[in-house]
């Protein structure tokens, strides 16, 4: 097993808190303490052996653990002996003192290592930044870690499995989340932008990698939102998830969404009686800015790579170019307005299909169709042959990818739905249109949480 700094010193830390039950020993005591003398002794057997992995540097270390391995077995073959057990544990404190103090100054500081654990390759600009912070740091290991997510069906089952690890930027090393693991490399920090763990209704990560879990193998459990809010406002269900309660730290772009995020875990508190339960809101929520809006800032048109299939639709005949409208259709809009959203977006397709001056870039939301199937599926085939339709005849470009930054850099100007891309939007200092429905669906309004 390999074995970092901080690991040791807690190893140690427990075999002193051993013996300190063994210096305030008595005859009520002793009889069962030789399980735990067995164990300290075992532990420090395999410390020892350890260390001298390690070599040469290590061998003042190796032999005060020889001589603690004696002292505690004079101890477990003299338990009904109290004075005795109680002199030897004296010895003991300070041969755990020197060892202790040895690992401290003779071992070189553990390098920290960073873990970023990303679902949809569509949202890894939420995390890609501070990645890249850490990948620079020479004392870090940073690991990028795509996690698995489901698909759920109607009745919240788990369904099909999606593992997005190829379609990250190719320079971004991507570790397989099955060749890592989170138990043996307990990582000094984790990253995560997917709050919900079963708390989403269309999508679920690996229940392994809920953030309940992360807690138990890491000290610091960072979680950084996947969008962001608009207008500085941010819905309250998002401030009480999981990954927020759970996270020891919540990265958000403004003072403004600090304070709602502050607000909603007070409520949230008081309302569950658990105050305290999940850390200080005051120090746990920090408005730092969004990864999210720096990778929209530092894009630009003439840095992007553009997919050959797109070049034609791009150009006129005489070489200059088009421009270029993103239409965005969300999640919310469709559940919102079930009834008339095909219609309206049909509309829309045969409106920019008559201006050839003008191209569309169409970008569904990543999770659009997920949440179709799961929560509307009577407008699944609908919509799948008006996206079909769009796709074959070629005049305008459908969108997919993970690429949101590209899709901003390339248009000119933003038609949609509102969220938080139009945030981002903002942020490039583009135009922005909002379209509107002409009424609302008469169905009970549900959340996706997505």
């Amino acid at each position: 097993m390999r074995y970092r700094k901080k690991e040791l010193l807690r190893l140690i830390e427990s075999l002193e808190q051993v013996n300190q039950i063994m210096e305030r020993a008595d005859k009520n005591i002793l009889p069962v303490m030789g399980e735990a003398l067995e164990q300290s002794q075992s532990a420090a057997i395999e410390l020892g052996t350890y260390l001298e992995t390690l070599g040469e540097k290590t061998d003042p270390i190796v032999k005060k653990l020889e001589e603690y391995c004696e002292h505690i077995y004079q101890q477990s073959i003299h338990l009904d002996s109290p004075d005795l057990c109680r002199k030897i544990a004296k010895r003991i404190r300070r041969q755990l003192c020197q060892v202790k103090d040895a690992v401290k100054l003779d071992l070189p500081d553990d390098r920290r290592e960073a873990v970023f654990l990303p679902y949809k390759a569509s949202m890894w600009d939420s995390l890609e930044s501070v990645w890249m912070a850490a990948r620079d740091d020479e004392n870090c290991d940073a690991y990028v870690i795509p996690i698995p997510y489901f698909e759920k069906n109607q009745d919240g089952s788990l369904g099909q499995m999606y593992d997005e690890g190829h379609e990250y930027p190719d320079y971004v090393p991507v570790t397989s989340w099955q060749e890592y693991s989170m138990e043996d490399h307990r990582p000094d920090m984790v990253f995560i932008h997917n709050p919900y763990d079963e708390c989403n209704y269309v999508t679920s990560v690996h229940p392994a990698f809920y953030a309940k879990e992360l807690k138990k193998y890491t000290d610091m459990l960072v979680y950084i939102p996947y969008f962001i809010g608009i207008g500085n406002q941010v819905e309250e269900h998002f401030c009480v998830m999981p990954g927020t309660l759970y996270a020891d730290q919540v990265i958000v772009e403004s003072e403004e969404v600090r304070k709602q995020y502050i607000e909603e875990l007070r409520k949230f508190e008081k309302e569950n009686r658990c105050q305290g339960q999940f850390g200080n809101p005051e120090k746990k929520i920090v408005a730092l800015g969004s990864p999210k809006v720096e990778k929209v800032r530092n894009s630009k048109r003439e840095q992007i790579l553009i997919p050959e299939e797109w070049q034609h639709l791009l150009v006129r005949e005489d070489g200059t170019r088009k421009k270029v409208v993103l239409y965005n259709t969300t999640i919310g809009s469709l559940l919102k307005f079930s009834e008339v959203v095909i219609e309206k977006i049909e509309g829309v397709l045969k409106t920019f299909q008559e201006h050839e001056d003008i191209v569309l870039l169409w970008r569904p939301h990543p999770l659009l169709l997920s949440t179709i199937r799961s929560m509307r599926p009577r407008l699944y085939g609908e919509f799948n042959r008006v996206v079909e339709k769009y796709r074959q005849e070629g005049w305008g470009i459908y969108d997919d990818t993970a690429d949101l930054e590209r899709a901003i850099a390339l248009s000119d100007a933003y038609y949609g739905d509102w969220s938080s891309v139009v945030t981002l939007y903002q942020a490039a200092g583009k135009p922005i249109m909002i379209q509107a429905y002409q009424e609302e669906s008469t169905e009970k309004e549900e959340e996706a949480h997505v």
